[in-house]
């Protein structure tokens, strides 16, 4: 069909639509049209549908009214369905994203089942998220559950390893009147070591490594931590040593003695726990000493008198007798006012009343062991004695137990002190400041008793108890007054006898008592 309008003609065609009752809108296609004068538009809804609108005010002009195809002001649409040789329409044929309403009889846009399928998709969504986010959870929790419960059983295996059963077994039969000994937990000594932090490392030795820590109470205290495991190797002797150590220290209870807080057993190498003793060892005030710490003769004869207390007391006034068997400078540490604590057990031994002596493996250091003990293994009291000796010794000389730096390649300073007793020549080995600052009468009897302490032969050695006592009587009465204490023979007296007996003897030094002068004999 053609129309013809001045000689233009058109083409066109007719299509039959069938009216629907619904509800539609022109800006739901973008595919929208007018007529010439702006009174109907329409949309394509579908290849079969279409929204045709007429315009609601026939003052609005058509630029205004629909412009770049976005329509506005139209009112009263109606949805048309075109009817095609491959369609019919029905009262119910809707385009698509509209829907029959069965109630009303009309199409009606999806905005309610679309609000619902979003909906849907955030619970499902939603639903989604938070069960995988407890599924997470429980499967961290399992997680921390398992690893605590490893953490357990390998806390149980270190307990067990370290020799907690054995103390158990010693604290239960209350064996050597144990006392009650705390343990501490792992997580207790990694916070108080600052999880053992280099910074903290208060010393080392063949023993272990002594970190300074806190306490969650804030007291300060050293941890030793035990050299056990040599590489992947476990090494179940010093895990003895260590349960020994505990052990005696729990028995003892004495000022000059460091005191034991408690122990960790459940780390991977045991720790002990101690009162932190601030001033370092003996041994580092001796032979590093400063000016603004002078070690005076009172000092030195002070500290040897407490070292020489504490043995004395393990020895005999202990619940069982006690032998230290590592008695050395190093092991002598000193507290806020510079006080003897006699540290380091972890060779000692506790044995019987009527027991004598101990034959064990030799153990010691070099340069305080005691010859006798070298030689037939049998540790005695008396071993304490002549390691006790070496440290005197160390006190009045200022020199170290094994020194390389005279034109011997190794020299001991036990012979040399020795060698210098029976040459007279005792002052030229001394501490310059022993020698300033100390009475010549009590630096004698001191290195008499040291003399004494270093005899080869360990029966005509003195028992510490004799030694503490003579120590106690030089600071009493200035090294004037010498008693003889019981049976034994005393070889102070055998010296001052043969001054008496030989006052015409020349040699390098005098001393003076009850206003007579006496020579230091040659005879030893």
């Amino acid at each position: 069909m053609r129309i013809c309008f001045f000689d233009f003609f058109f083409p066109t065609q007719l299509q039959w639509g069938t009216l629907i009752s619904g509800e539609c809108y022109l800006n739901d296609s973008s595919d929208t049209s007018c007529t010439f004068d702006g009174e109907y538009c329409w949309s394509r809804l579908s290849s079969n549908h279409l929204c045709s609108c007429k315009r609601d005010n026939g003052y609005i002009s058509y630029s205004r009214a629909c412009k770049d195809g976005k329509c506005e002001n139209y009112n009263y649409c109606s949805m048309l369905c075109l009817n095609t040789p491959t369609n019919y329409c029905w009262s119910d044929s809707c385009p698509p994203h509209y829907e029959y309403n069965s109630t009303g009889f009309r199409c009606e846009r999806k905005i309610k089942t679309q609000n619902t399928h979003n909906l849907k998709s955030i619970i499902v969504g939603c639903s989604t998220s938070v069960g995988t986010l407890f599924l997470l959870l429980a499967t961290w929790s399992m997680y921390k559950v398992l690893k605590r419960k490893q953490k357990i059983l390998l806390k149980q295996k270190y307990f067990k390893r370290n020799g907690g059963l054995l103390l158990q077994q010693h604290l239960s039969s209350n064996e050597g009147n144990v006392e009650k000994i705390k343990l501490f937990t792992s997580k207790e000594m990694d916070k108080a070591t600052d999880y053992y932090n280099e910074n903290r490392v208060l010393g080392q030795g063949g023993q272990g490594t002594v970190y300074k820590g806190m306490l969650i109470d804030g007291s300060i205290v050293a941890i030793k931590k035990s050299k056990m495991v040599e590489g992947k190797k476990f090494d179940e002797k010093k895990a003895e040593q260590f349960i020994n150590e505990v052990i005696i220290l729990s028995q003892i209870n004495h000022r000059n003695v460091v005191k034991l807080l408690g122990c960790c057993l459940e780390a991977e190498v045991p720790l002990l726990v101690y009162e932190f003793i601030p001033n370092g060892t003996l041994y580092d005030l001796i032979h590093n000493q400063n000016e603004e710490l002078p070690l005076t003769w009172e000092m030195r004869l002070r500290i040897a008198i407490e070292i020489a207390n504490a043995l004395f007391y393990l020895h005999s006034a202990a619940s069982a007798p006690i032998y230290h068997r590592d008695i050395k400078s190093s092991n002598i540490l000193l507290d806020g006012k510079y006080r003897a604590k006699v540290s380091d057990f972890g060779t000692s031994r506790s044995v019987a009343l009527e027991q004598t002596h101990l034959t064990t493996r030799v153990q010691g250091t070099f340069g305080y062991m005691d010859p006798e003990y070298f030689r037939s293994s049998q540790f005695t009291e008396k071993s304490d004695v002549y390691s006790f000796g070496v440290v005197l010794i160390e006190l009045l000389t200022g020199q170290k137990p094994i020194s390389a730096e005279q034109s011997e390649p190794v020299r001991s300073l036990v012979s040399y002190f020795l060698d210098s007793m029976q040459e007279n020549s005792l002052f030229n080995i001394l501490d310059p400041m022993v020698v300033k600052d100390g009475p010549e009468r009590e630096i004698i009897v001191a290195a008499l008793i040291a003399k004494r302490c270093l005899n080869l032969n360990g029966k005509k050695r003195p028992t510490m108890k004799q030694v503490a006592m003579e120590l106690e009587l030089i600071k009493a009465s200035g090294g004037n007054v010498i008693e003889d204490h019981g049976d034994e023979e005393s070889e102070i007296d055998d010296i001052i006898h043969s001054w008496e007996t030989n006052p015409s003897c020349s040699l390098s030094r005098t001393v003076t008592t009850n206003s007579e002068t006496f020579p230091l004999n040659s005879s030893f």
